[in-house]
Order: C-alpha cells, then structure tokens, then sequence
C-alpha cells in the first residue's frame, strides 16, 4: 500500500482553508451589514419623534385684555384648552390704554379687549384690529368703593366731607375707568369740588391697594375689580345716566398669524357657557 505523500495533501488543505476563510468573510459581512440596519434605524427614531412633536406643537394664541376679566379668563382658559389642545392661551393684562400703546407700536397680540371704546375705537381708526371681528363682548359699572370698617361714607356726596383728604382715581390717559369717573362725578356737579383729594393710581389694582391699606379713603373702580376683594366695600353704583355704557369691546388684532384660531376663541367667549363664567364675575353680556 503506497501512503499519500505530504505534498498531495497540501493542495487539499489549501482548498478547505481557502473556504473557510470565505466563510468568514461572508459571515463577517453579514453581521456588519444587519449593524449598519439596526444603526440606521435607531439613528431615524429621533427624528421620526421629532417631526410628530412639531406636529402636535400647541397654537398660543396672545391676549391682550384688562385686569378686570383676570378672573373670569382664568376659568375659562382651564375650559377652553381642555376641547382645544392644540391652542395655549397666553394673557397679557394691562391697563387699556397702555395696551393699546403697545399694538400700535408692533407688539404681538392676536386678540385685544379692551375696558372702553375709545381705546379700541382708536385702534379700528387706524387698520390695526381685523374688519368684521370687532364685537361688544360685555358691559361693566362704576362703583365708589371705601375700606370694609370704613363706615362714615355712605353716597357719593359724603365724599365732600372734610375727613375725607384721598379719593383714589385711574390715571386719565391709560385707565379707561378714570375717564367714567369724571364724566360721572361732573353729571353730580362733584368734580370740581373732588379734584384736590385726588391721588392718581397707575391702574385699577393700584387703587384697590390704597383703599385696603387705607391709603385713600375711598376710590373708583368697576364692579368686577371690586368683589375680588373682602378688604373693601362697594358703597353705591353711579346713578344711571351719569355717565356712558361702559362697554367691553374685543376683536381679532390685524397683525395676528393665527387668525383662524383667534376667531374662534373670539367666538367662544360670546357662548353661554362662557357667558356664564363672566356674569358670575359681576359682568353684563353685551349688546
């Protein structure tokens, strides 16, 4: 029996090391090629996350308004937001003419409701609030508001008083309610007789402050500022027909890039469970 030589055996064993290490190649390029899948995938999951997050991205919708709807707009965000969660409802509160100031200057805002007419009258005068949008949303009254242990005024009259030394008042530019004052207070022929008692508050809140502290003894605000406070007492309304409805204007701001969604709100705030919400705070629908 001959026995192979080692020589014929070496092309053999060539050949087989020859597969094997094919093999491998073959195996090894797999396994990269499936790394390279499961990469490219987990690398493509954040930006798929991405764009759904920037679908869903909330509306803000700005609203510049007056501090006496604070209350009610607060309620009615909760409401609102909850059917409507693509829209976030930012407030913006101010004195109305101040804020007036500001849309005529460039600031954003998408809706204005203002706490008189001339305020929002101006502003329609000038193409700055959207046409067909603008509504009379609400009504509100004038009140003389004393401290609540403050029991020697008792009308409009007793202000005349010499005890009485300050009569908190809005700042005529920019407080709607300090223009009704004075339209009210010279109907009652009290003006003149009044003026030197005056100390002049930046907005409403300010003259809330000066009545609770007793820092003035009495003061002008409307109704809906007055009940948020158990520190003061509403002495008397202003008699009817001394002065002009006071009027809650609001509209669509011109400038506004979420019009759509502006009209909307705008139209909410005119339903009967909005509605419900603002009476509640002391305000009047509006006609």
């Amino acid at each position: 029996m001959k026995l192979l030589s080692t020589k014929a055996c070496e092309p053999q064993k060539a050949c087989k090391a020859k597969v094997s290490y094919t093999l491998i190649a073959a195996l090894l390029g797999l396994i990269v090629l499936l790394m390279s899948g499961c990469s490219s995938a987990v690398n493509e999951t954040p930006k798929t996350e991405g764009s759904q997050t920037e679908q869903v991205k909330p509306i803000e919708l700005l609203v510049s308004t007056a501090p006496s709807l604070k209350g009610s707009l607060e309620e009615i965000k909760g409401l609102y937001t909850a059917k409507n969660a693509q829209v976030k409802l930012v407030y913006n509160y101010g004195p109305s003419g101040s804020l007036q100031n500001q849309i005529e200057q460039g600031a954003a805002a998408d809706i204005f409701i203002s706490q008189g007419k001339p305020q929002m009258d101006a502003l329609e005068q000038k193409g700055l609030i959207k046409q067909g949008t603008r509504i009379n949303l609400l009504g509100d009254e004038l009140v003389l508001v004393v401290n609540k242990n403050n029991t020697r005024i008792k009308s409009f009259e007793d202000l005349t008083n010499e005890e009485v030394k300050k009569i908190g008042i809005g700042e005529a530019e920019s407080v709607p309610a300090a223009k009704t004052t004075k339209e009210t207070l010279e109907t009652l022929k009290l003006w003149d007789k009044l003026q030197p008692k005056f100390v002049i508050g930046k907005d409403l809140m300010q003259i809330m402050t000066y009545v609770e502290t007793e820092n003035a003894e009495a003061g002008f605000v409307w109704d809906t500022i007055a009940i948020t406070s158990d520190k003061v007492r509403i002495v008397a309304p202003a008699p009817a027909n001394s002065h002009k409805p006071v009027t809650l204007p609001a509209a669509v701001v011109a400038s506004s890039k979420n019009g759509d969604e502006a009209s909307k709100f705008l139209e909410y705030l005119q339903s009967d469970e909005a509605m419900k919400i603002f009476e509640k705070n002391g305000f009047i629908r509006g006609e």
